[in-house]
């Protein structure tokens, strides 16, 4: 599971995704949440709470640079845990792993990035407008099945 960044509530807490958006994504995904950290390593972006946005709408979005100084550890994360399924959340986490620029054209999509198949998801806060649309209500929709097929071929697999 790759997102932005922690959040304020991740930061506190010392863990991933324990927000709402957190929340948010284990219901799409219909896990629990110790089955949700059972299955799934965690990584981000960048490894530090950006902060708010100016405008107090949400988190602020890492500056390109911040991108940059954490490249190395998410590269490293990937090289060494090798993982057959990458879930990116949110749009800039796709366009870091894939770089992909729209949420139209990647959700509901299935990718290929090395050995692994990444599904990206939109990002679940609540500032995000995108899933507003009820086109991409079903877009999601497609992704959290994708998520789920891929789930289930890893574990046949094992």
């Amino acid at each position: 599971m790759l997102g932005q960044a922690p959040g304020v509530v991740e930061g506190e807490e010392r863990r991933p995704w324990r927000g709402r958006a957190g929340q948010t994504l284990r219901r799409w995904l219909e896990l629990g949440e110790d089955e949700f950290y059972a299955t799934f390593y965690c990584a981000s972006v960048t490894r530090c709470y950006p902060g708010r946005a100016r405008g107090g709408g949400g988190d602020r979005t890492p500056a390109a640079r911040e991108q940059e100084l954490c490249s190395f550890w998410r590269e490293w994360e990937l090289r060494l845990l090798r993982p057959r399924l990458i879930v990116p959340v949110g749009g800039l986490a796709a366009r870091r792993l894939l770089g992909l620029t729209s949420l139209d054209a990647c959700i509901g999509e299935r990718f290929d990035y090395g050995e692994a198949v990444v599904i990206p998801l939109p990002h679940p806060s609540g500032v995000s407008r995108w899933l507003n649309q009820p086109r991409n209500q079903a877009q999601l929709r497609q992704a959290v099945e994708l998520v789920h097929e891929e789930l289930a071929a890893l574990e046949t697999a094992l």
